[in-house]
């Protein structure tokens, strides 16, 4: 089996079980590192219900993911440029974000938009900077979806632990959700530097959290702005107006 990043040849790992009955193969690349299960054929049945029942940490990571996005925005993009949340979920991202004064869109395939109708992706919008938050581990076709992420915006700040060396095996690894059955693509440092390398994108990383970008972002400052997000978030936000307000009577003029 070809690895779906540099597709080179992968070497049979481990099999597990993922949604309490099926057992797959799992694949790591020797080349870039990456860790990838058969061709999922579970997935229409993983997807069946878009956010999975055993998401309990979902709010929680959207309220963190607030913050961080916050901080990064003021750190190293215009803030009064328009956003999108790609693989925006329920759209509860991007009605936190349009609370605070961002003027972010949501951008999602299978989940309903919930909590920032209206505010859906329009068609050749200028996206400043995109951000997919537990995205990239359900690719079965990463490059294929960071092209059309880089499409959106030239900049993707995205989430993502890197797969530990050497690798667990399910049971060993939270990340694995065999019982999601949704989580079928794994990185390690050198997988996602070269994807940023293939799409010629400026590449940082700190704490789970990645910028690809056509900016000049040096390492140090990613660092420094992530690791200062709270207090980023909080001196920046107060001066910016919210957009409540002004959502709901464009709502009503919809």
């Amino acid at each position: 089996m070809k690895c779906n990043v540099c597709s080179n040849q992968n070497s049979l790992v481990f099999e597990g079980k993922i949604l309490g009955k099926y057992n797959i193969k799992y694949y790591l690349c020797p080349d870039c590192g990456h860790l990838q299960t058969e061709k999922p054929y579970w997935l229409e049945e993983a997807y069946s219900t878009p956010i999975a029942a055993e998401d309990t940490g979902i709010l929680k990571r959207n309220y963190d993911n607030r913050i961080i996005t916050a901080a990064v925005i003021e750190g190293f993009f215009n803030a009064g440029a328009q956003f999108l949340d790609y693989g925006g979920g329920w759209g509860i991202l991007t009605r936190l974000l349009r609370d605070d004064g961002y003027d972010f869109f949501r951008y999602d395939k299978y989940a309903e938009n919930l909590f920032a109708r209206g505010f859906d992706y329009r068609q050749g919008c200028k996206t400043e900077l995109l951000t997919a938050f537990e995205v990239i581990e359900h690719l079965p076709s990463p490059l294929q979806t960071f092209d059309e992420m880089f499409k959106l915006s030239p900049n993707v700040l995205f989430s993502q632990p890197y797969l530990p060396a050497p690798f667990p095996r399910i049971g060993d690894w939270w990340y694995y959700a065999p019982e999601t059955g949704q989580h079928i693509s794994f990185y390690r440092k050198k997988t996602l530097e070269y994807i940023a390398q293939k799409f010629r994108k400026n590449y940082v990383s700190f704490n789970d959290i990645h910028l690809m970008s056509d900016k000049a972002v040096t390492q140090e400052d990613f660092e420094t702005v992530i690791k200062n997000s709270q207090y980023i978030y909080l001196t920046q936000t107060q001066k910016r107006r919210s957009k409540i307000a002004e959502d709901i009577e464009y709502l009503k003029n919809c």
